[in-house]
């Protein structure tokens, strides 16, 4: 078997602009691959604009009877962005230094290219027991709503739902292997507008000033403390991200005012009670207002047992580390995952994730390489 380099299949990758929701043929060279490692490959395009189309791949392999082990990651990317500030062309994927540079490679080209160099390595050492799948989607990094979850739906009515899953979102801190995640915060948007009545600021009985009414929503909002935290996650928080009035006038009371809030929350709550809070809180301050809340994934939390102390077990027996159980961070895909099968994550160092010269270290793709490749050892027996 001609076994996958992981370092030229990232740079491959990387070459394809795949920034959400165009594909650019990064599923197309991730098929090749899978499908050369003879795994059935089935392409799940979902969507319509604004958000979508976008494409997805499912890839299959069975063996001799046994569990059904899953990869899952994603092949889009952010924009590069202002190009004048990277030392090399994002997308050209040119090793300086012993490190690949360009947008993807942390975040996380290099992990799908060390998870099918794993495969490859593993089916070359005998006989597969079990099944093992890669579910890839080309949009997490955006509002993900033509990726996993339709194919985790798709998944379910064709009777391939996994035992245990590996999502390989960047999660290493100082260096690969200290850090794997077992669950995420929840995240809620809520866009808020208070509607009051325009008047001259001379005579402000004549008038109902909005913004007086959203201050003192917001200041109520920030004040409650959600919680403390628990054993497995950091206390949740509120932060106001934007503030609008667009009022061009020094002397007039404006009609309407806005503002956006994002809460990160643990397992202590639910995204349905804090939208109750919210709503009835603004319409406790102002009866005319308009509320619009997103929830883009609630808490969870794979606690600690079988799945955990396999994937910890192969980063230890790679790096010699025991890694942190951590929940912090932003949200991923595992939000999704998490309704079918056990979930946790663990992939590259993340320091230069969705900036400027985002790099991977040669050494640490190929790292993760045989860290994967000792997870597929425990995992399909």
């Amino acid at each position: 078997m001609n076994l996958p380099d992981p370092v030229a299949l990232t740079q491959e990758l990387i070459r394809c602009p795949s920034v959400t929701p165009a594909d650019e043929g990064a599923l197309d060279v991730l098929e090749r691959a899978l499908a050369g490692l003879g795994f059935a490959c089935t392409r799940l395009p979902f969507g319509h604009e604004p958000d979508g189309p976008v494409d997805n791949l499912f890839a299959t392999l069975a063996g001799a009877p046994g569990p059904h082990f899953a990869f899952a990651g994603h092949s889009d990317v952010v924009p590069a962005g202002d190009m004048a500030g990277w030392s090399e062309d994002p997308f050209a994927a040119e090793v300086k230094d012993g490190f690949i540079v360009g947008r993807g490679a942390a975040d996380m080209k290099g992990a799908l290219a060390a998870m099918i160099a794993a495969t490859a390595r593993h089916l070359g050492r005998g006989p597969l027991v079990g099944r093992l799948s890669f579910i890839i989607t080309g949009d997490e990094e955006g509002p993900a709503t033509f990726g996993t979850t339709m194919m985790l739906d798709w998944m379910e009515a064709h009777g391939l739902v996994p035992d245990l899953c590996l999502v390989g979102e960047p999660t290493s801190q100082q260096k690969l292997g200290d850090m794997m995640k077992i669950g995420r915060r929840g995240s809620l948007n809520a866009w808020i507008t208070v509607n009051g009545a325009q008047g001259h600021v001379g005579y402000p009985h004549m008038a109902d000033n909005p913004i007086t009414r959203l201050v003192a929503i917001l200041a109520e909002l920030k004040a409650r403390v959600l919680d403390e935290g628990n054993d497995w996650f950091q206390a949740s928080n509120l932060e106001i991200t934007d503030l609008a009035v667009g009022n061009p006038a020094t002397n007039l009371i404006p009609a309407q005012a806005r503002a956006r809030l994002n809460i990160r929350f643990n397992n202590e709550h639910t995204g349905a009670s804090l939208s109750d809070w919210i709503l009835g809180l603004v319409a406790a301050h102002a009866p005319a207002n308009h509320v619009e809340i997103k929830i883009s994934g609630e808490a969870f939390l794979t606690e600690p047992g079988a799945l955990s102390s396999l994937v910890s077990g192969a980063i230890t027996d790679v790096t010699g580390l025991t890694p942190d159980l951590s929940t912090t961070g932003g949200t991923s895909d595992a939000r999704f995952i998490r309704r079918l099968c056990p979930v946790v994550e663990f992939g590259l160092p993340g320091q230069s994730m969705h900036k400027v010269d985002e790099h991977a270290a040669v050494a640490d793709v190929e790292g993760l390489t045989s860290i994967y490749e000792a997870v597929l050892a425990r995992a399909l027996v």
